[in-house]
């Protein structure tokens, strides 16, 4: 395990040993593609980085001195092109090899790179490169973000366009030695953009010791070790990627497998993917442990997999138990945001509570803060979860919005990084996730976690998907609405409603039972799969009307509603 040369302790006792001592030595200078990717090629050439497929059945393993040897060839490429430290370019490389390669020769150089989803569109593209003010984009053409990136970049001649087939090519056509270049531990390494699902897309710059505070992310969240094959489900495009197919995984000693899939995926493809490859370990979001479990998960050979760990959304137990049952394993919850690494997560000395985020992480001090700044002292009380700075801030954690102090002295002010989440502790130290600032709902003086009313409803046989909103209300301010997706043979309807309905009120307080039900095809996605619970939101008020809540109550008497 290469971390254990930046830990003062590589076997911890308990989760107390682990919190007090597990925070790494950060050296000078630091630079993860030379200072861990070349020295692994020099003290292990063939033990494998990567293994990598896709849908169409091509196969590529690559070690880490192809891996050390391409880069410095890429960096020499791209210095050919004229690009140099500090520039920023843009990257749509969806899962394929080169984006591994692509990364570590830019680190090596000092580019910038700003990864970026295949998925964006000319106008998306367009306020990316402006705002980025970058230099160039290196894409794989995939029959149409070639297309969408040329009409963004229109006729800017300063902007030049690289095809991913060039990436290939220059791995053997030019030099695989280069001199290194300096840097500074707070130099601009990586960019990324946020989803923006409540504003404009934002711009967040980690440093050049972000890949350290991914040891928390790999060694303590994933309990990876050598000789895991890990396998995290996300494109290139968005943070998680470095969170799941990169750094953390390679100071851990594990091979990062890569399944580039060009069609949307399914169950089926997860499934055969970890059973052909030995997958040991697995991390996705809940939408996709919900595809698996509603396929049959029987028919596919998972005996390899010990670990599977779930973030981007909370985790419905009704899914963690339906996955226990299938496969033995039990998940493991983590949060954290793209302006940070790991951050609160269930360690391997605390038994898992389906549903819970865990415990904070070494490093980082996690506060819960009430409305008014204060801390919540009481177990049980929702707060804001904050993080300290008054000891400095936590290795991992973003270095601020590029280009924009005002935004980022916005979120880290008064000693805190104020992550707009919300949260609570129960007696045990464990923390569960409620919502988002804006997605709790304000019912009759209550307040309402979506999150909460979603889980039990998830329990209800006919719900393959629910979103919980709050609706405008004459008496109660705001009403509490389920938008359903139901499961094949279930028939929307009145009856339906009701059953749900009189569902909640036996298993949620009354207060938090759904007074309007819709019925939908499918749930509103952002391109990273979250759901828009604020689109939703923003549909509902532009209706005329909605249903009517009156029409939909629980039934319950006037006094007890008001209680």
């Amino acid at each position: 395990m290469f971390a254990k040369r930046f830990l003062n302790k590589e076997i911890f006792d308990d989760y107390d040993d682990y919190v007090q001592n597990a925070v790494p030595n950060v050296p000078d200078n630091f630079n993860f593609a030379y200072d861990v990717i070349d020295v692994i090629a020099d003290e292990s050439p063939d033990k494998v980085a990567l293994l990598w497929t896709n849908d169409t059945g091509e196969k590529k393993s690559i070690t880490f001195k192809m891996l050390s040897q391409w880069s410095n060839a890429v960096a020499n490429f791209l210095v050919s092109r004229g690009l140099k430290k500090g520039d920023a370019v843009l990257l749509f490389m969806r899962r394929r090899w080169e984006y591994w390669v692509l990364m570590m020769a830019m680190h090596k150089l000092g580019v910038i790179p700003i990864p970026s989803t295949n998925q964006l569109k000319s106008k998306d593209i367009e306020y990316r490169l402006k705002a980025a003010n970058a230099a160039a984009v290196i894409a794989f053409d995939d029959g149409g973000i070639i297309r969408e990136i040329k009409s963004a970049i229109g006729d800017n001649t300063v902007i030049q366009l690289i095809d991913c087939a060039d990436i290939s090519a220059a791995c053997e056509s030019y030099s695989q030695t280069l001199a290194r270049v300096p840097n500074e531990n707070t130099d601009t390494m990586v960019v990324y953009f946020t989803s923006g699902t409540t504003d404009m897309p934002k711009m967040v710059a980690h440093n050049f010791i972000y890949p350290l505070g991914h040891i928390n992310t790999a060694i303590f969240w994933q309990r990876l070790r050598d000789g895991d094959i890990h396998f995290t489900l996300s494109e290139s495009g968005w943070a998680k990627c470095s969170w799941g197919k990169m750094y953390g995984q390679w100071l851990a000693g594990a091979t990062v497998f890569v399944f580039d899939f060009s069609r949307i995926f399914t169950a089926h493809d997860l499934l055969t993917a970890i059973a052909e490859n030995k997958i040991t370990s697995f991390c996705a979001p809940p939408t996709a442990y919900k595809m698996m479990i509603h396929a049959d998960m029987s028919k596919y050979d998972l005996s390899s997999l010990k670990k599977a760990d779930v973030a981007g959304e909370a985790l419905n137990p009704e899914v963690y138990e339906r996955f226990l049952e299938n496969t033995g394993v039990k998940l493991h919850e983590g949060f954290g945001q793209t302006e940070t690494c790991v951050m609160l997560f269930t360690n391997e000395w605390i038994e898992p509570k389906p549903g819970a985020m865990g415990m904070p992480a070494a490093g980082w001090g996690v506060q819960l803060l009430d409305e008014r700044g204060r801390p919540v002292t009481e177990d049980g009380t929702v707060g804001e979860i904050c993080v300290s700075l008054k000891d400095g801030w936590p290795l991992g954690l973003f270095q601020g919005y590029h280009k924009n102090e005002k935004m980022t002295a916005s979120v880290a002010r008064d000693g805190y990084y104020h992550t707009g989440d919300v949260a609570y502790r129960d007696a045990d130290g464990y923390y569960w996730f409620v919502g988002r600032n804006d997605d709790l709902i304000k019912s009759s003086g209550y307040r309402v976690s979506p999150f909460e009313v979603e889980s039990v409803l998830m329990e209800h046989p006919s719900v393959r998907e629910v979103a919980v909103t709050g609706v405008p209300d004459p008496s109660r301010g705001q009403a509490v609405k389920a938008t359903v997706v139901l499961n094949k043979y279930f028939q929307p309807g009145d009856v339906l409603v009701r059953q749900l309905q009189d569902y909640a009120k036996s298993r949620a307080a009354h207060y938090k039972c759904p007074r309007v039900i819709e019925f939908v095809d499918s749930l509103p996605m952002t391109i990273s799969g979250k759901i828009r619970r604020a689109l939703i939101r923003t549909l509902d008020s532009a209706k005329e009307t909605i249903v009517d809540p009156i029409k939909n109550t629980i039934g319950l008497g006037k006094e007890e509603d008001e209680k």
